[in-house]
């Protein structure tokens, strides 16, 4: 089984390199990458990339991430996560192979409480999450077998993120204000690449589990929340830290202005997810 990997650089993509790694015949690109182009803003050269190697499974960890930007550079957006995701959608439904690729919980508008399901309407409130709900709507348009994940909050040891971001500011300042009104259950990429490895394994035996599915961690909290136990679990760790737990200020979210409109509620619900692969943690409803 020939496996081909987009976006090795990336949190998800760099955990999956060792989770894919003992399926089979393992390919990884990044946009750097010279004997094959893994740079999704050539959507050509990523065609031919795919039709060179003729995967039996494409993973796309590759995406534009960049939520604020998005509003601005709006094009650049589309042709990473809704262009270059057709043209793998295409390959794959051509090759017959399986098609792996992450998606987000910003398709959805944030409002109300519940977590959301798969059966839930997406209604994006930013240009970010327009472009990676295209990208679902070409992949099940094209007819291919797919595993779509909608995940939420990553972090990793590796690339950006909330928790980073969190631990160099608690470094610099004596006082932090975070958002204490947007819910997510925070969610390590590890687990993102181990459900996937585990979950292309069963889809090749049996694919009538393709399909759209919620990925996260069990278990919920706040940004404010999120960021006081990342501080506090660092300065018990002897890390050298600034700011205290009670210099962790609660505050709303248009306390920052920032171009794109962030959801209040992430939650997910992985009872989909669980039930289908035979997976076991409690999260959601």
């Amino acid at each position: 089984m020939k496996i081909l990997l987009f976006g090795k650089s990336g949190q998800i993509g760099w955990e999956l390199q060792r989770s894919l790694a003992v399926l089979d015949e393992l390919t990884v690109l990044s946009t750097n990458s010279t004997d094959y182009c893994g740079d999704f803003t050539n959507v050509q050269g990523v065609k031919e990339t795919i039709q060179q190697i003729k995967p039996d499974v494409i993973v796309n960890a590759a995406a534009y991430t960049a939520v604020d930007k998005a509003e601005s550079e709006g094009d650049l957006a589309k042709t990473i996560n809704t262009d270059a995701v057709q043209v793998l959608a295409e390959e794959a439904k051509s090759l017959d192979a399986l098609l792996i690729h992450y998606s987000t919980e910003y398709v959805f508008n944030g409002e109300g409480s519940a977590p959301w399901s798969e059966t839930d309407k997406p209604s994006s409130i930013n240009s970010y999450g327009k472009t990676k709900r295209a990208g679902e709507e070409v992949i099940q348009n094209s007819g291919c077998k797919h595993l779509t994940f909608r995940t939420s909050w990553v972090y990793a040891a590796r690339g950006n993120n909330f928790a980073k971001t969190m631990l160099r500011l608690a470094k610099e300042r004596d006082m932090l204000s975070v958002i204490n009104e947007q819910f997510g259950a925070p969610t390590g990429a590890e687990l993102i690449a181990n459900v996937t490895a585990h979950t292309i394994r069963s889809a090749i035996l049996n694919p009538q589990l393709c399909g759209l599915y919620s990925l996260v961690a069990a278990g919920e909290t706040t940004r404010h929340g999120y960021a006081k136990f990342v501080i506090d679990y660092a300065a018990k760790g002897n890390q050298s830290i600034k700011v205290t737990q009670d210099g962790i200020n609660p505050v709303e979210t248009n306390a920052f202005l920032t171009p794109a409109k962030r959801p209040h509620n992430s939650r997910m619900d992985t009872h989909k997810l669980q039930t289908a692969f035979g997976l076991n943690y409690q999260n959601g409803k």
